[in-house]
């Protein structure tokens, strides 16, 4: 992990305690959804995710055209034996932390030094193929609050490999005319599909960006860039650090192109966040599609 000499990485470990599962949700308040239920003026509802079309256990191949090399975020084999049917089942095999896939880290996802967030040592969390500690539990009475967006490349994109720090969201900050507040869920659009762009260098948040995020008190972040892929750049200080050292909740490969056009379109950043996870305890992690009532 990549941090200055003697700086030392920001952390909330032992804020809420030492058995604490649900990191910067403890930023959400009553006044905090009161806010995004106010900022609502249309009904209108934005989905931040992408779709998925499964691909069949029975053939077809295991990867996509276009996707990465790797197994499908969903595989399905159908129940299904002929006329006359009486109704027609399924089986899906979910790769939750598939880069075609929106889904939401559990806070117990990325291991740093042995320890999960808040400092439990992993081999404690994580036992007999569940995790006890810090998983998707934390989020099965779901996610409202506040929410705002920030484009970094408005009309465009991020330059390939650009490092997003501070001073890049206090810019779209500024163009929004907008102030991200303690138990906002944050969406960040930089103009980036991943699994459609691995053949280009991604940007990618810096430290200096994570501790921008950990200055506001977000409680959410979803966004459709982050870290680097591994082997692809420097370390995964968003997953290293916003998620394990913070206890981030953070939204993989969201689809923010929608919201974008919606915000545009009304000269609005601001909106009601609402998450309604799957109900799956002791998971690292879960396929989700947030909403944005703007």
């Amino acid at each position: 992990m990549s941090v200055e000499p003697g700086e030392a990485p920001p952390s909330n470990w032992g804020r809420w305690g030492d058995d604490d599962e649900l990191g910067t949700l403890n930023f959400i308040t009553d006044e905090a959804r009161a806010r995004g239920a106010a900022a609502v003026r249309t009904g209108r509802a934005v989905s931040l995710a992408h779709p998925v079309t499964p691909v069949s256990l029975a053939g077809g191949g295991a990867t996509p055209h276009g996707l990465s090399p790797m197994p499908a975020p969903v595989q399905q084999l159908l129940v299904y034996t002929g006329s006359p049917a009486r109704a027609l089942s399924d089986v899906l095999v979910v790769n939750t932390h598939h880069v075609a896939l929106t889904h939401i880290d559990a806070l117990a996802h990325v291991p740093v030094d042995g320890r999960v967030y808040p400092g439990v040592p992993v081999d404690d969390a994580a036992q007999r193929g569940t995790l006890r500690h810090a998983s998707t539990t934390s989020f099965v009475a779901g996610i409202t609050t506040a929410g705002t967006f920030l484009d970094l490349a408005p009309g465009g994109r991020l330059a390939p490999g650009h490092e997003v720090t501070a001073a890049d969201l206090d810019a779209a900050e500024a163009r929004a005319g907008v102030r991200v507040r303690s138990g906002d869920a944050l969406v960040v659009r930089g103009g980036w599909v991943v699994h459609q762009d691995l053949g280009e260098p991604l940007p990618a948040m810096t430290l200096d960006a994570v501790r921008w995020l950990a200055r506001r008190e977000i409680s959410v972040l979803a966004s459709d860039i982050g870290d680097h892929p591994p082997g692809h750049g420097p370390a995964l200080v968003l997953h290293q650090v916003g998620l394990a050292r913070l206890g981030l909740a953070l939204i993989d490969n969201a689809n923010v192109s929608a919201l974008a056009e919606v915000c545009a379109e009304t000269e609005r950043s601001q909106f009601l966040f609402v998450l309604g996870a799957l109900p799956v305890h002791g998971a690292t992690g879960v396929p989700v599609s947030p909403l944005a009532i703007t």
